[in-house]
C-alpha cells in the first residue's frame, strides 16, 4: 500500500462532548459547566457554542464555568467577550470598585465583615447590563460567597399588595453627594465637569439640584419597580429599593447619621415614586424573600460566574483574609 495515497480524514469531536454539565443542589442555579477533556480554550468553545450558552442563560439564569484554568484578568476579558462583544463602563456609579483592566472591576469594595444584600446590578437605573460576570481570583479564608436568587421566583413569591403598589407608584432614589458620608460626585459619573453631569442627568431622566456652596449635588429619579425580560418575556422583581432605603443601614449607623443630618439630607434613600414613604416592615419581608431564594456555592480559584442580570440576583457574604473577585459587565440594554 502507498501512505501517500492515504487520505487523511478530520475527526470531528461535537462540542457536547468537550464539556459536561451537572448543578449544585436542586434549585437548578447556577448550571455548571466543566471541561470532559483536557486543553479546552474556554473562550473559543464560547464563541462556538454561543446561541446555546444563550439558551441555558435564559433557562437557568446562571452559569458556572469551573476547571477550565484560568488565571488572569485577561483570561475573564476575552471569556466575556466571546459570550458578549459588548462590554460596559462602570459609569453611573453605586459602589465604590476599582478599574484592573479595560472595563474589568474589583467587585464591590465594602469592608469584609460586610454582606451585601441580593440585588440585581444597576437596577436603580432605567439602563442596565444584560449580563454580569464574575471571576475568582483568591478565594476566601473563609466565607465570601456571592449568593444568587432566580428573580423570577422572587417576583412569584412577592404578596400581591405590595406587588401592585409598586408597579403602581415604582420606585424614586435619592442621592446626596460630596458630604463626606459617600461616593462623591465626581466618582459616581466619573468627570469633575459639572456640565457633564446635567448632560448625563437630562439624558436619562435624572431631577438634579447643586446645593450649599455649589459643590453638593443632589438627584432624584424614579424608576421601574418590575420589568420584563427582552427575550424570554419573564416577569422579574428588578429595583433596589431595599438597598437604597435608610432601613438597609445597621441601626448604629442610621441613628448616628440622623443625628448628624436631615432625613432629605442622607447619602442616599428610597421612596414610592411619588415621593411617599415606603414602610420598613415592607421592605425587610422583601428582603426575606431574597435570602429564602438564595443559593450559596463556595468559590473555586479560576471560577466564572455568568448570570443573566435581569433573571438572578446577587450578593456577597461577609468574608476572612484575602479575597478577589473581579467584576464585568456586557450588553447594555435601557428601557428607552
Amino acid at each position: 500500500m502507498n501512505i501517500k495515497s492515504i487520505k487523511r480524514k478530520p475527526i470531528i469531536v461535537s462540542s457536547e462532548k468537550l464539556i459536561k454539565t451537572e448543578f449544585i443542589n436542586e434549585q437548578k442555579l447556577p448550571l455548571v459547566i466543566q471541561p470532559a477533556v483536557d486543553g479546552i480554550d474556554l473562550a473559543a468553545w464560547i464563541a462556538n457554542n454561543r446561541q446555546w450558552l444563550e439558551t441555558q442563560l435564559f433557562q437557568y439564569g446562571g452559569i458556572l464555568f469551573r476547571n477550565f484554568n484560568l488565571i488572569n484578568p485577561e483570561d475573564f476579558q476575552v471569556c466575556i467577550q466571546a459570550i458578549s462583544s459588548e462590554l460596559i463602563e462602570y459609569s453611573y456609579r453605586s459602589t465604590p470598585r476599582s478599574q484592573v483592566s479595560g472595563k474589568i472591576y474589583t467587585s464591590t469594595e465594602y469592608p469584609p465583615a460586610e454582606s451585601i444584600p441580593l440585588h440585581n446590578e444597576m437596577a436603580y437605573s432605567s439602563s442596565w447590563p444584560m449580563k454580569i460576570g464574575f471571576f475568582c481570583v483568591e478565594v476566601a479564608e473563609k466565607g465570601g460567597e456571592t449568593p444568587i436568587a432566580d428573580s423570577r421566583k422572587i417576583w412569584q413569591r412577592i404578596p400581591p399588595k405590595i406587588k401592585e403598589e409598586f408597579i403602581e407608584k415604582k420606585v424614586m432614589y435619592v442621592r446626596n453627594y460630596g458630604q463626606g458620608l459617600d461616593l462623591d460626585w465626581e466618582t459616581v459619573f466619573q468627570t469633575n465637569q459639572k456640565s457633564e453631569v446635567e448632560n448625563y442627568c437630562r439624558n436619562v431622566g435624572i431631577e438634579f439640584a447643586w446645593l450649599a456652596d455649589g459643590n453638593q449635588l443632589r438627584t432624584r429619579q424614579v424608576c421601574q419597580a418590575v420589568a420584563i425580560h427582552p427575550q424570554t418575556g419573564d416577569m422579574v422583581w428588578f429595583n433596589q429599593a431595599h438597598l437604597f432605603h435608610v432601613s438597609s443601614l445597621k441601626t448604629e449607623v442610621r441613628e448616628s447619621l440622623l443625628a448628624i443630618v436631615k432625613t432629605e439630607d442622607l447619602p442616599r434613600n428610597a421612596y414610592y415614586g411619588d415621593g411617599s414613604e415606603i414602610a420598613n416592615s415592607v421592605l425587610a419581608e422583601i428582603n426575606e424573600i431574597y435570602w429564602q431564594e438564595a443559593v450559596m456555592f463556595p468559590w473555586q480559584a479560576g471560577d466564572i460566574l455568568m448570570l443573566d442580570n435581569m433573571l438572578t440576583a446577587h450578593g456577597r457574604q461577609p468574608f476572612v483574609g484575602s479575597r478577589q473577585v473581579l467584576v464585568g459587565m456586557a450588553e447594555p440594554y435601557s428601557l428607552d
